[in-house]
């Protein structure tokens, strides 16, 4: 398997899977988002409806962000319990996905007991995974030293990286260092310019899916949901015909589509946050007993060629 931060030669597995610029993890954390990808632009459903949406010959992986390993409070007394329900329902798809993209908050505080949690329940899936760290995951000392050293193998940077899978290309972007506490992400120059860089090279028809783990819009400034130079970033990908952001960090499903570029934002396995501005700051939410389980969860994605903008039917660990 190649490892590298760009667009490097490719190398195959022995399941022929193309696994440029992969790193070699196999553990993986939070809400999950099942993609396949037979060219054009995506298309959602439901897990329980996988078999007979996903198109034949497609692309399919998932996205899962914000498990929150080692929280502990009222909003959810044992995360990792309701992570290992998302496991139990990544396990029961009838069809398996290439590979796993995370989007962040793996851990709650950094600390190598969560991390190797996480792993230890993470790893009965068998599954590729890459990762792009969320600011729970960079509280250490060293200032996500632990985060890189286990996770970040073959990236550039604070952990950005691109690949090339299934005729789409994947740009993992960091935008959680020195974050302030309600403060906006930021990617910063270097980053940008490597993403100019990395996108260069690409035809304008080449589908495109970015995921980072603060939403790339403006969500809701207040609270510092959004990017302050994310509008840099989209820029750069404004002249490709299809493009797909993927983000965690709100806890909540929310979606929109701005031309050809589909935001997408996931919930978590962890806690739920409250909606923008329906509380005095984010932060996990307390639900009545019995409620935790509706605002957590799993959804089903698919990329079908000449279909409309994201569709996307969340499938919660319980109904």
């Amino acid at each position: 398997m190649a490892r590298n931060g760009g667009r490097g030669e490719a190398g195959r597995d022995a399941d022929g899977i193309d696994r440029r610029g992969f790193l070699e993890c196999m553990t993986w954390a939070g809400t999950g988002l099942l993609w396949s990808a037979g060219g054009g632009l995506p298309r959602a459903v439901g897990l329980g409806a996988a078999r007979a949406a996903e198109p034949e010959g497609g692309l399919r992986f998932l996205q899962i962000s914000d498990s929150h390993v080692g929280f502990d409070k009222a909003a959810n007394p044992d995360a990792r319990l309701t992570l290992r329900e998302a496991v139990a329902r990544i396990r029961a798809l009838p069809e398996k996905p290439a590979f796993i993209l995370h989007t962040g908050d793996i851990s709650h505080l950094s600390r190598e007991g969560e991390f190797d949690d996480a792993d230890q329940i993470l790893r009965e899936t068998g599954l590729p995974l890459v990762f792009v760290p969320g600011e729970h995951d960079i509280l250490d000392e060293g200032r996500g030293r632990a985060y890189l050293a286990r996770y970040g193998r073959g990236t550039r940077g604070a952990g950005w990286f691109s690949f090339d899978q299934g005729g789409l290309h994947f740009v993992g972007l960091v935008n959680v260092v020195d974050l302030r506490a309600g403060g906006l992400g930021t990617l910063g120059a270097e980053q940008l310019a490597w993403l100019e860089a990395d996108l260069a090279g690409l035809s304008s028809s080449t589908p495109i899916v970015v995921f980072a783990h603060i939403p790339l819009w403006s969500v809701y400034p207040e609270w510092g949901w959004g990017t302050e130079d994310g509008a840099r970033a989209l820029a750069l990908l404004r002249r490709f015909g299809s493009v797909t952001v993927l983000n965690g960090h709100i806890h909540q499903v929310m979606q929109k589509v701005e031309g050809t570029v589909a935001f997408h934002t996931a919930r978590s396995t962890a806690f739920p946050q409250p909606a923008p501005g329906a509380a005095p700051s984010p932060g996990p939410m307390r639900l009545p007993p019995g409620e935790l389980r509706r605002h957590l969860g799993i959804a089903s994605v698919s990329f079908v060629p000449g279909a409309g903008p994201l569709a996307i039917l969340d499938a919660p660990l319980t109904a």
